[in-house]
């Protein structure tokens, strides 16, 4: 078989500022190529015998339907990367583009290579007569742009042209903006979000992540995870839970409503099956709304450094292949894995340099540390591997459905997502307030039923409130007590503080019959499920909180050790005086129960 001739050619270019700014822009190789208005492609991916995949790539160019091999993108965070395509069918047989850059005295140096081989004559034709030329042109305007950007001199990545919206759209979504900023959601950040779904880069909006918006807006994420609810009820936006995949994090089965949730899904990137997990995986994600702005289906690139950001190295080797690479990797915690199946491994790296990163056929080990800078690749395998080293911050931007359900907005707007009949979901810690009235058969008898009901359901109110604001949901009312959840303890803590402090302001204004309220807080696993078409807890979690509230004298907190050892709430428990340590002996379980009582029992 003759060997086609490979065309080569690097492009130089000089940035302003330091390599890490330029990589954020350049090495998000989909914005890039989205930029560039190349097109996106379908990829196919085949599982092989020894535990790789086949990923084929097929798209539409002018008159040409190209199919390709792709392989797996090289690269080590703010240094390089590597893109290579062999092709099956079109004018082109191979195609590689590699990023190099190199820190200098102001900025840095950028070197982009492109290698090119013909599968034809008309390849050849279209590399001689203008291919060089137009990559060129195309991307030296992006790399300019790329410059600015990350100099700080330019708001957007890239001079990107979204499609332009028609009156009748623009009618529309002004009249949503108003629509979420009157329901009281909008937080005044309606018409930002509105400009970013018309105005932004199709990969900002596939999955737009409520998380990420609250940390590039400088805002509170409570207020961006209620703006994009309320961006998806008055539709704005659409939202679907994603289950990640737990090895690569990207979304390999989507759904519309929690009572569509299948139980795992399959990653074919990583070639493994997986479960669901509430608290670690199902995600809530959102996207432009069906007549606001079509998404197109595909891919921009299915591999690329700030696709996954929190993968630092990502890098093939041979069967048997010991490499070593320069790479800046700071003291933190560490996944060690491949690209492939198989094993894994975290780790927690101190000053002293990063361990050699050890690939056998059942494990991944951490080898000693090599000299600063740099980190040792040995694959003791039989088969090619591709080594993947990832920070394990990934999960920062990812609003699980365990969080989410314990929002109040969430809970408000969409009281029909529930799971399906019979179905049930383990969440791995949640936090449980319970309330009560003490006193309420008398408050009955000294108001009359309506006086009474009128008090109750304007205590109701109060405590919703306070809920909201600390980031949780009332999940039920129970005739004259509630049931809360909180994914945090620190944030079902500090609203339990903020009902009892309130509660004599809350007397004041009523003007009626003064209340007291017992109050329970426990933490830890549970089961979320659907009763009386609502999503509820059970489990031994939901009865420990309620027979803590059971404790309560009213006035006071009872809170179990398990929310006093967390570390928010122990903190904010520093300096208190008037804590008890009690034991009793509570339904249902058969120990005695230690718990603590914050606030003198009012009897």
């Amino acid at each position: 078989m003759t060997r086609q001739r490979t065309y080569s050619q690097t492009f130089v270019w000089r940035f302003e500022c330091a390599p890490r700014d330029i990589w954020a822009t350049l090495g998000d190789t989909a914005r890039f190529n989205e930029a560039a208005k190349l097109p996106k492609h379908d990829i196919e991916e085949t599982p092989q015998a020894d535990g790789s995949v086949l990923y084929i790539g097929r798209a539409k160019k002018g008159p040409f339907t190209l199919e390709w091999k792709e392989r797996p993108v090289n690269w080590v965070m703010n240094r390089w990367f590597q893109h290579c395509r062999e092709f099956r069918s079109g004018p082109l047989s191979h195609l590689c583009a590699t990023l190099r850059l190199f820190p200098e005295a102001q900025g840095c140096r950028g070197e982009y290579t492109i290698d090119v081989s013909a599968a034809n004559w008309l390849g050849k034709l279209i590399i001689k007569t203008g291919f060089f030329r137009s990559a060129a042109k195309n991307f030296g305007k992006l790399a300019a742009e790329a410059n600015a950007f990350g100099c700080g001199r330019a708001e957007m990545p890239f001079d990107y042209r979204a499609p332009e919206p028609d009156a009748e759209t623009r009618t529309r979504v002004a009249t949503l903006v108003r629509a979420i900023e009157d329901s009281g959601h909008g937080h005044g950040l309606a018409q930002r979000l509105a400009d970013e779904v018309l105005s932004f880069q199709e990969v900002d909006l596939i999955h737009l992540r409520p998380l990420k918006l609250a940390r590039d807006w400088d805002v509170p994420q409570r207020d961006a995870i209620e703006l994009c609810l309320e961006a998806a009820r008055q539709g704005l936006l659409s939202m679907r839970w994603d289950i990640l995949c737990p090895r690569c994090r990207v979304p390999k089965a989507a759904v519309q409503a929690l009572d569509e949730l299948p139980r795992g899904a399959h990653c074919g990137t990583c070639n493994i099956d997986y479960d669901r997990d509430f608290s670690k995986n199902v995600e809530l994600s959102f996207a432009p709304g069906p007549g606001i702005r079509p998404i197109e289906v595909g891919e921009y690139c299915l591999f690329g450094p700030m696709s996954t950001p929190h993968i630092l190295l990502h890098l093939t080797l041979a069967a048997g292949e010991t490499r070593e690479v320069e790479v800046e990797l700071p003291p933190g915690r560490y996944r060690l894995r491949t690209l492939e199946a198989g094993p894994e491994r975290d780790i927690e790296v101190e000053d002293g340099g990063f361990p050699a990163v050890i690939l056998r056929e059942d494990s991944v080990e951490a080898g000693p540390p090599g000299p600063a800078g740099t980190v040792v690749l040995r694959n003791e395998t039989p088969f090619e591997r591709t080594f993947v080293v990832e920070e394990r911050r990934w999960v920062r931007d990812a609003l699980t459905a365990d969080r989410v359900t314990t929002l109040q907005a969430f809970r408000d707007l969409f009281s029909d997502q529930v799971l399906r009949p019979g179905d049930e979901v383990s969440v791995r810690r949640v936090t449980l307030m319970f309330t009560d009235l003490r006193g309420s058969t008398a408050l009955y008898g000294s108001v009359g039923d309506s006086g009474a009901y009128h008090l109750v359901r304007e205590h109701f109110s109060f405590l919703g409130q306070i809920v909201r604001a600390h980031d949780g949901a009332i999940v039920k009312t129970i005739g004259d007590a509630i049931m809360a959840a909180f994914t945090r303890s620190s944030d079902a803590f500090a609203a339990a503080r903020d009902i009892q402090s309130r509660v004599a302001r809350f007397n004041a204004e009523s003007g009626g019959v003064p209340i007291v309220i017992k109050l329970g807080l426990h933490e830890g696993p549970a089961i979320a499920v659907t009763l009386n078409g609502r999503l509820d807890y059970f489990g031994s979690t939901v009865n420990m909180a309620a027979r803590l509230q059971g404790e309560s004298g009213g006035g006071d907190i009872v809170l179990s050790e398990e929310v006093a050892d967390d570390p928010g709430v122990s903190q904010m428990l520093t300096g208190v005086c008037d804590i008890a340590r009690e034991s009793a002996e509570l339904k249902g379980f058969d120990q005695p129960v230690t718990f603590l009582r914050i606030g003198a029992e009012d009897t």
